[in-house]
C-alpha cells in the first residue's frame, strides 16, 4: 500500500512539474458573441466569415460589420530551474575543503581489531562468577 501511494504522489508531482513549466497559450474564437472555437496550443479554427483581401481592396462574404473576434489568453510557465551556481574566492574554497576533510575524519572508523599480545594469556578462570551469584544477561 504504502509503495503505491508513493507511485501516486510521484506522478502527481510529475505532473504538477511539468504543467508549471510549460507555457499555455489557450485561444478563442468568438462569431456574432458567441464561442465557436477553444484551442490550446495553437490558433483556434475561425468560423469561416473572415475578411479577404484581393490585391489592395477588402471583400467581405457579407455586408454587415467584422463580426469575429479571436481572444488569447497566454500563461507563461517558470523558467528559473536551475541549480543556482555559487562563486568562492580561494579562502572560503580553503575554508570548505578543510572543514569536510576534518569532518570526515571524526567518523573514520578503525578497521583493524585489538588483539591481546600473546605474551599475556587471561587470567585462568578458577569460578564462575556469573553463576555463582546468579547474574545473567537478558
Amino acid at each position: 500500500m504504502k509503495s503505491i501511494l508513493h507511485k501516486i504522489c510521484a506522478l502527481a508531482l510529475a505532473f504538477l512539474m511539468l504543467a508549471s513549466t510549460v507555457s499555455w497559450t489557450i485561444e478563442k474564437h468568438y462569431c456574432f458573441g458567441s464561442l465557436v472555437d477553444i484551442a490550446f496550443f495553437h490558433e483556434a479554427d475561425s468560423c469561416g466569415m473572415e475578411v479577404d483581401w484581393v490585391g489592395d481592396i477588402v471583400v467581405k462574404e457579407d455586408n454587415s460589420d467584422t463580426c469575429c473576434k479571436d481572444e488569447t489568453i497566454s500563461i507563461e510557465g517558470t523558467d528559473n530551474l536551475r541549480i543556482p551556481h555559487y562563486d568562492f574566492d580561494l579562502g572560503q574554497q580553503v575554508f570548505w575543503v578543510a572543514d569536510a576533510t576534518y569532518y570526515l575524519h571524526l567518523f573514520e572508523v578503525n578497521a583493524e581489531r585489538l588483539v591481546p599480545p600473546s605474551g599475556y594469556p587471561p587470567p585462568i578462570l578458577v569460578r564462575d562468577i556469573y553463576i555463582l551469584d546468579q547474574v545473567f544477561l537478558i
